[in-house]
C-alpha cells in the first residue's frame, strides 16, 4: 500500500501527537471507493485522518476492506500499491515519496519545494492553511521533512520514477510550495518555483506536462513561469467574498489586496490560455463562522 506522504498540508483533523498510533502506521495515500447500495462508480478519495469521523474502514464479513458509516456498509475499498519506484531510494537515502511523492492513483507527481510559507504568524497566514503547522509538527516528530529541496534531488527522483515508471501512469508534475513575499535563495518566487521546471524540462523534455501553483502573480511574472516551461497556472481565487477574503486571508489581502488578486489571475489568461488557467477555491468557508483574529 502507498501510504500518506504529508507533501504538503497534513489535512488530518488532529496533530500527529494526537492521532498516535494512527499517524505512525503511515494511513493510505488515497482510496477508491466502488458499489456498494448506491453502486457508486470509481472514486478516488485523498484520505483525512479523523478520529471523531463516523466513517470507518474496516474488514467486512467475508475479509475485504469497505467503507461503514455508523456501522452501515455503504462502499467497497481498493487501496493504492505500492508503486515500484517509492522502493528504490536516492543516492543520499532519500526515498522518492519524501522528495517527489504521487498522489491521484499516480499520475502526478507532487513537487512541493518549498515547505513554508513565507505569510507568517496570525496576521499574515491564510485562516485555513497548516502548511507552516505542517512543517513544525514533522520536524518535531523527527521525520525528514526537507524545507527547501534542491534541484538535483528532485532530477535525481525524477530519474527513478521515469525508469520505473513503465507503465507511464504518471503524467503531470506539479510545482508549488509556500508564497515567496521577498526571496529564497536569491530569487523571487517566479524564479524560485521557475528554476526547477526549467531543469525538468531540460533533463526530461515532454515527458510530463508542468503545473505551478503559486501565488497570482503579476503578468510579467506568470509569463516566466511560461517561458520556463511550464504549461499549466494553478493560482487560486482562495474564497470570492471580500470580506471573508480579507479574514481569511489576511497577508494575500495586505500585499496584494483582493481586487488585484482577482486582476492577476485574469491577467494570466493572456499567457496560458483561459483553459490553463485553473483556479479554484478553497470549498467550505464561506459557512464557518467569520472570526477576527
Amino acid at each position: 500500500m502507498k501510504p500518506k506522504s504529508y507533501f504538503i498540508f497534513s489535512f488530518d483533523h488532529r496533530t500527529l501527537p494526537e492521532l498516535g498510533e494512527a499517524a505512525l502506521n503511515r494511513p493510505p495515500e488515497e482510496i477508491v471507493l466502488t458499489g456498494g447500495p448506491y453502486g457508486l462508480r470509481r472514486t478516488v478519495v485523498s484520505v483525512r485522518v479523523n478520529p471523531s469521523s463516523p466513517y470507518r474502514v474496516a474488514p467486512d464479513g467475508d475479509g475485504a476492506l469497505a467503507l461503514f458509516l455508523d456501522g452501515a456498509r455503504i462502499a467497497d475499498v481498493g487501496l493504492p500499491p505500492m508503486p515500484e519506484y517509492y522502493r528504490h531510494p536516492l543516492s543520499n537515502g532519500k526515498s522518492v515519496m519524501e522528495v517527489a511523492p504521487t498522489i491521484q492513483w499516480g499520475y502526478l507527481i507532487y513537487l512541493t519545494v518549498f515547505r513554508v510559507c513565507q505569510y507568517f504568524g496570525a496576521k499574515e497566514e491564510c485562516q485555513y492553511c497548516d502548511i507552516n503547522h505542517n512543517w513544525r509538527q514533522h520536524k518535531a516528530a523527527g521525520r525528514p521533512y526537507t524545507g527547501v529541496k534542491p534541484v538535483d534531488e528532485v532530477l535525481e527522483a525524477l530519474e527513478i520514477i521515469d525508469r520505473h515508471d513503465t507503465a507511464r501512469a504518471s503524467t503531470a508534475y506539479t510545482l508549488t510550495g509556500g508564497a515567496v513575499t521577498s526571496q529564497v535563495g536569491g530569487k523571487d518566487e517566479a524564479d524560485f518555483y521557475g528554476q526547477y521546471a526549467q531543469a525538468i524540462e531540460e533533463r526530461f523534455p515532454g515527458r510530463w506536462i508542468g503545473k505551478v501553483v503559486a501565488q497570482a502573480l503579476p503578468k510579467e511574472d506568470v509569463q516566466r513561469f511560461h517561458d520556463y516551461g511550464i504549461r499549466i497556472y494553478h493560482p487560486n481565487y482562495e474564497v470570492w467574498d471580500r470580506r471573508l477574503f480579507e479574514l481569511y486571508c489576511p497577508g494575500k489581502e495586505r500585499y496584494i489586496g483582493r481586487d488585484e488578486w482577482h486582476r492577476r489571475i485574469l491577467d494570466s489568461a493572456e499567457v496560458f490560455g483561459p483553459r490553463n488557467v485553473i483556479p479554484n477555491f478553497v470549498a467550505g468557508v464561506e459557512m464557518a463562522r467569520p472570526r477576527a483574529s
